[in-house]
């Protein structure tokens, strides 16, 4: 069965069924008509010959580092929505925090006619941005802010400035746990806002004792332990995620030492276990959720126009500092 047969059935024009299919103009008598045409022999159309007859595949795809994080969940729920209202699917493949899978798949995704691509969070090379660069079809990146890409990310140094004031009200012989400075947004700019602060405030940057680990809950364990070694006091903990910060918590339970008391922590993420920690940690929110509707909006606006240099965006998201008892 065609699009003609299923239009000479319902007694329209096939333009009348193609606009149907295609989310054209039509009206609700016709839409009717056709829809009931179409459910009577259970016609579904032929994905190929609509890519080829538009132009268009109604497939986005999504290229995530991991599944097993809650910011990304975030994104790709606000992802999912947006998609969702303006008729597109997704196409997900995880990376593993591996760039050649990274490039992979956007080949594989070009090739395979995606109308675009979002790639969450990643470490910018020459190699990776050659394929972007390359890749026919529009990219978009969220998390990083990369020059002459467009992208959506958050305010990584204004948030960690306004946190790190918030300890300094009570604390100042501060350490930081943050991730490889390869990662600019994550590991970078959040350092940098730590030591904007500093500054700031008067004290010298070169006293905070800074820590790179990888992220995890025992990564910002591990990293606090080697802090509580250092020598000289430490009052104040900066860490660059929740998950860090909550493995920073332990170790300093574990030290016989007291939260908020003796020494104060923050994260960034306002995950759920925040909320049961005790003492209940005080974290940056960024809005994940509004991160993947602005990341498909970008997206939709490159798709629709064949000019997608005149859409290299760059959206930067705002952020809420949730105070707790950890400070």
């Amino acid at each position: 069965m065609t699009i003609k047969d299923i239009a000479e059935m319902a007694g329209v024009s096939v333009a009348a069924v193609s606009r149907y299919f295609n989310g054209g103009s039509l009206s609700e008598g016709k839409k009717r008509i056709i829809q009931k045409v179409v459910e009577e022999n259970n016609y579904v159309p032929n994905a190929m010959a609509q890519t080829m007859r538009t132009g268009k595949s109604g497939n986005i795809g999504v290229i995530v580092p991991r599944v097993n994080s809650e910011s990304f969940a975030q994104i790709m729920a606000g992802i999912a929505s947006e998609v969702e209202e303006n008729n597109y699917s997704v196409i997900l493949a995880v990376s593993e925090n591996k760039q050649e899978k990274e490039v992979f798949y956007i080949e594989q995704m070009e090739k395979s006619k995606m109308d675009g691509i979002i790639l969450m969070g990643t470490v910018m090379t020459p190699y990776l941005k050659a394929a972007i660069e390359k890749c026919k079809i529009p990219v978009v990146v969220t998390g990083q802010d990369f020059e002459g890409i467009p992208s959506v990310f958050y305010d990584d140094k204004g948030a960690m400035c306004d946190i790190t004031k918030l300890v300094l009200k009570k604390k100042k012989k501060l350490a930081y746990i943050g991730g490889p400075e390869n990662d600019i947004a994550v590991g970078k700019m959040r350092k940098a806002g730590v030591e904007k602060a500093m500054e700031e405030a008067g004290i010298d940057k070169k006293t905070l004792k800074a820590v790179e680990s990888d992220f995890t809950l025992q990564g910002g364990y591990e990293a606090m332990k080697s802090i509580l070694k250092m020598k000289g006091k430490v009052d104040g903990v900066i860490c660059a995620t929740d998950r860090m910060a909550h493995g920073a918590m332990k170790a300093i339970r574990e030290a016989g030492k007291k939260i908020p008391e003796d020494i104060a922590v923050v994260g960034v993420g306002d995950s759920w276990a925040d909320v049961i920690s005790s003492p209940q940690l005080t974290t940056v929110h960024l809005y994940y959720d509004k991160c993947g509707h602005a990341a498909v909006m970008l997206l939709l606006a490159m798709i629709e126009h064949e000019n997608n240099n005149r859409y290299i965006s760059r959206v930067m998201l705002d952020y809420s500092i949730i105070e707790r008892g950890s400070v």
